[in-house]
């Protein structure tokens, strides 16, 4: 175990589990995780490896002798007839049946139904009533010879979920560890490796999480296939439901009128559509009328009652062409059906979760290590659905006055939920809370940026945002950063590129400059944005800039390139020098360096300051080795040192003892791509890849 790992065990001692148990145990049974980390949580919560391996077996066994698999529900019926008895995990649902005054319960894998269930049951567990819940159920037999009446008979039912749930323990637990650090976890309680995703990346899992802790929440996910949007609002909560094929009857969702019955939003926390996207589909236009009014007002009526409920909304679905296609040609809510290509329902949605910078799920991306069960999670986001964190903000934090009050409460919404998640104590930094404001921010202004495409009626508003007393910053979204020349292009609502009262948002860096001739069209960007004027206007740019995760048009050659005119000796420190994709950077930087050499001069001098791999120090050598081998006969002198002592930390590239550029985390500044394959245009050309967070500063030194 790792040290998280230990602390996790330690802390939330019962309440977390090894999170590839859960593949372990699954095998061939259809069950949602929930369900298998509750067992697993009741037999394996422990860091003891025997007792986790008897844990497994005992869950194995449970699931192997109770689990009801459609194909053999036929063999356990005859089982229950025959020994009278048996305990059962399936699926249950319960309908009133009005003509005998009595509740009947489904089970959806065995194939049993008209089961009569007691009125408290009912009463303690109402979502039995709508779409049903996976349960433990002791059922009996007792033949009868009435028409109407099942011969099963249910003993005892218990939902699969926590009895209860101690809030204020939870928050103290969380106390105790840093926001990095819980950041993580959640990751993990999700069922995602955390190393494996950026910063932005994590907080767009986190977003999806907003629904389950925030009341009447609306969220839109669009982007590729593959990117596990459905994953959160079907495997991770039991008071979540996901909508399969996006379509459903009035009557289902909110009330049926033949009955009075109200539907899934009074029932669940959440109710998510998935496939919502697709031009193609024809929902019907009396479901679009009343869902706009709920997500506006929190209330529906179908009929001569107003009735009020607080589930959130979820929709998923799939773009049928990539980001810069939209931004060029069409929106980002192109791909929704007629009905809802709507700039009413559109104005409804809190936050839009760009689909498109969400990793596809691979193998490795997938957690082994210790998170939460996801059922104790799930309660903590329940358990905080009923507070309102907005005010929070509010005390060291303010809004733009322009924004309308749709606007206000997409972003105040968005704030409270992931301050719920990462902060439930109400313990954060203005630091902190700042890039939360800023997050929330960027989410609704998706939205708002295709209204001003799609209907010339809005009014532009400024998504700004001071410290009380503070300079005001300006958010913009990373698809406005990446497609200066485009991205307003199309607006019906009129746009002027002009510096207001709230100035440049100082934290978001613009793309540079210098991009290949193929991006440069699309990717340029004025000397003001950039802060990369050229030296015959202006001078070198001096000072601090910051570039967003994800963002894209960047490049060695934008970065370094107009500081190395003339370039003789180059200083790079940089203690992580030291894996093949570390040392293919480093290439790349003096790949960079040879383009700017003067061959009026003998050659060009690089050193390297690093420290050695610990784990593999030859290999590491080998590699600096075959770099120095190469670049010789070009006329590029490279040598190196280690720190053995390893005490180098702060990353420099020294140009000529005359600029001293500062980077944060080195060279190592892209997001993963595929390295290998000769074909990925991401291998070819810089400016194509995503970038992790990174922040440079440029320094003038004395001579």
């Amino acid at each position: 175990m790792n040290e998280l790992d230990r602390k996790l065990n330690e802390v939330f001692s019962g309440y977390v589990v090894r999170k590839d148990l859960v593949k372990l145990v699954r095998g061939n049974a259809a069950v949602p995780s929930y369900v298998l980390e509750y067992l697993l949580g009741q037999n394996c919560a422990t860091d003891d490896e025997e007792l986790i391996s008897a844990g497994v077996e005992r869950v194995r066994d449970i699931l192997a002798k109770h689990y009801v698999q459609r194909a053999e529900a036929g063999a356990i019926r005859s089982d229950i007839k025959q020994s009278g008895y048996m305990r059962v995990i399936d699926k249950v649902s319960v309908a009133l049946n009005e003509k005998r005054d009595a509740y009947e319960a489904s089970f959806e894998n065995l194939g049993i139904s008209k089961v009569l269930v007691s009125g408290d049951t009912v009463k303690r567990n109402r979502r039995l009533l709508v779409s049903g819940v996976w349960c433990i159920a002791d059922i009996g037999y007792s033949p009868n010879e009435a028409k109407d009446e099942s011969p099963f008979l249910l003993q005892s039912l218990k939902p699969i979920q926590m009895a209860r749930f101690d809030l204020d323990g939870y928050i103290e637990r969380r106390s105790q560890f840093s926001t990095d650090e819980w950041l993580d976890v959640i990751i993990r309680s999700i069922g995602l490796d955390p190393g494996q995703l950026g910063h932005r990346s994590k907080l767009f899992q986190l977003t999806r999480l907003i629904t389950y802790c925030e009341r009447n929440y609306n969220l839109i996910e669009l982007g590729p296939k593959g990117t596990g949007k459905s994953h959160v609002f079907s495997e991770f909560s039991p008071h979540g439901i996901l909508i399969s094929g996006g379509d459903v009857t009035p009557a289902k969702l909110f009330v049926n009128n033949a009955n009075g019955r109200i539907g899934l939003v009074g029932y669940w926390d959440c109710v998510a559509f998935d496939e919502f996207a697709g031009a193609n589909k024809r929902p019907k236009a009396d479901i679009v009328d009343i869902l706009k009014n709920y997500m506006a007002n929190k209330s529906f009526s179908r009929g001569i009652e107003q009735i009020t409920a607080e589930a959130s909304m979820a929709f998923v679905g799939n773009t049928s062409h990539d980001v810069a296609y939209m931004i060029n040609q069409t929106d980002l809510f192109e791909d929704l059906p007629l009905v809802y290509h709507d700039p009413a329902f559109i104005d409804r949605i809190h936050a839009y979760i760009p689909g498109w910078e969400v990793d596809i799920i691979r193998g490795e991306m997938f957690c082994h290590d210790y998170g939460f069960i996801v059922d104790y999670l799930a309660e903590a986001l329940r358990s905080l659905r009923t507070l309102d964190y907005s005010g929070v903000m509010r005390e060291r934090f303010e809004l733009s006055e322009s924004l309308s009050t749709r606007d206000r409460d997409g972003v105040t919404k968005t704030y409270s939920g992931l301050m719920k998640i990462l902060f439930p104590g109400k313990d954060a930094t203005p630091e902190e809370e700042a890039e939360i404001i800023e997050f929330a921010l960027e989410m609704r202004k998706r939205v708002k940026d295709q209204l001003y495409r799609i209907d010339e009626t809005f009014a532009r508003v400024d998504f700004a945002y001071r410290p009380r007393g503070g300079a005001w910053r300006t958010v913009t979204t990373l698809e406005e950063i990446n497609y200066p020349n485009t991205y307003h292009s199309r607006d019906k609502v009129p746009y002027e590129a002009t510096e207001d009262e709230f100035g440049i948002d100082s934290l978001i860096a613009a793309v540079p400059v210098a991009t290949p001739s193929s991006f440069a069209s699309e990717m340029g960007s004025t000397s003001q944005e950039s802060g990369m004027a050229t030296e015959s206007q202006t001078g070198l740019f001096t000072g601090h800039k910051t570039y967003r995760e994800n963002q894209r048009g960047i490049s060695y050659e934008s970065l370094f390139g107009p500081y190395l005119k003339g370039v003789r000796s180059v200083e790079i420190i940089d203690p992580y020098i030291r894996t093949f994709h570390q040392c293919r950077n480093l290439m790349e930087v003096l790949e960079v360096i040879l383009a700017h050499f003067d061959y009026s001069t003998p050659e060009v001098h690089v050193h390297l300051l690093t420290c050695p791999d610990e784990y593999d120090a030859a290999k590491q050598n080998d590699y600096l080795t075959q770099i120095a081998d190469a670049m010789l006969p070009l006329g590029l002198t490279f040598e190196w040192d280690y720190d053995s002592a390893q005490t180098i930390h702060a990353r420099h590239f020294v140009i000529d003892d005359t600029w001293d550029i500062l980077l944060d985390c080195g060279l190592d500044i892209w997001q993963k791509f595929d390295s290998n394959n000769a074909f990925a245009i991401e291998n070819r050309v810089q400016e194509m890849r995503k970038v992790r967070q990174f922040e440079i500063t440029y320094l003038k030194q004395d001579l």
